[in-house]
């Protein structure tokens, strides 16, 4: 054998072997790495969570299962929440009059609007004022809560605006497949002092599901004052008024409607009718100023529940809800 096919040998060996070392190391350092990876454990899934939507829309969903969601698009009167879902997976409010769906379109499921804003009506579909959605500030998700703020401005048909709004949207989870739903807002004016006129129209209203309705299913209507339905309960003044019936099979379910001590005319008077409608009036005895400077703090709640819950239950779930934290630490 010649030298030289000897030394081609040898040289062709080395080449090898260096590259199984190449390898080796490589197969090593990528084992190493992905060792590395798999001991950083991934983060908890939070359980409640605000899942932005096409069209416009954010969907609260505990575990992947909606409990309501939030419409915001640009040809919108208003922005509003629809459907919201009760422990039984089916909604516990609808879109229009069961009966009058054309004059009352405005009906949006849960919506927040006013009659009377400087004389322009923001509450029927025939009005000539429009709240406009700005912008979502924040998403936020959490084991307990999810929660997004937006920004509104209240248009006049002419292009005024009157009104600058930051509305905070909340989903909160308790036992047994209920949940809480609160909605703060924080109004100032645009430029000069706005006056939310005198009026039973307004602020938070609430559609309820046909079949809960006194009227077509037999529902049934109470205040934390002991009152029942439209004759006991219309134009009078409660911490709560809930609205309660039958949502499928042997299922009874129904929602809450929570006033807040921070309110500026708490308890409010409600406005309530056995044709399945409710909505906390702010302005029904007085109008109130809105001012540049010195912002308008509102906040509601809906509790979400099975059941015919006695008053004492519901009592202790609105109690619970007025020591949510305060507005000021929200916006």
């Amino acid at each position: 054998m010649s030298i030289r096919y000897q030394k081609g040998i040898i040289m062709g060996a080395g080449w090898f072997v260096g590259r199984v070392l190449a390898v080796g190391f490589c197969v090593c350092v990528g084992a190493c790495g992905l060792a590395a990876q798999e001991v950083q454990k991934p983060k908890p899934v939070p359980h409640i969570q605000v899942i932005p939507m096409p069209y416009d829309q954010a969907s609260f969903q505990r575990d992947g299962v909606e409990l309501t969601r939030y419409h915001f698009g640009p040809g919108l009167h208003r922005p509003f929440l629809f459907p919201v879902i009760g422990p039984s997976g089916v909604s516990l409010t609808r879109m229009g009059h069961p009966h009058d769906p054309e004059s009352h379109s405005h009906h949006n499921s849960v919506w927040i609007s006013h009659f009377d804003v400087d004389g322009t009506d923001f509450w029927g579909d025939r009005g000539k004022g429009t709240i406009r959605h700005k912008r979502i500030v924040e998403y936020a998700d959490g084991d307990e809560c999810a929660s997004l703020i937006a920004e509104n401005e209240w248009v006049r048909d002419d292009g005024k605006v009157l009104l600058l709004e930051t509305r905070r949207v909340a989903t909160i989870t308790l036992p047994d497949s209920e949940w809480l739903l609160t909605v703060d807002m924080e109004f100032r004016a645009k430029d000069q002092t706005v006056t939310l006129g005198k009026t039973p129209f307004g602020l938070i209203g609430v559609r309820m599901a046909k079949t809960i309705g006194v009227n077509d299913g037999g529902g049934t209507i109470r205040n934390s004052e002991g009152a029942v339905n439209e004759k006991e309960v219309l134009w009078k003044q409660a911490r709560w008024v809930d609205y309660s019936g039958i949502i499928a099979n042997e299922k009874i379910e129904g929602i809450t409607l929570f006033d807040h001590p921070d309110n500026p005319n708490f308890p409010t008077y409600f406005h309530i009718r056995n044709d399945g409608w409710m909505g906390a009036s702010l302005t029904f005895d007085s109008p109130r100023k809105v001012e540049s400077d010195k912002p308008l703090h509102l906040r509601y709640g809906l509790y979400v529940h099975s059941g015919m819950k006695s008053h004492d239950a519901i009592e202790a779930k609105w109690k619970k809800f007025t020591e949510i934290k305060t507005l000021e630490n929200i916006f």
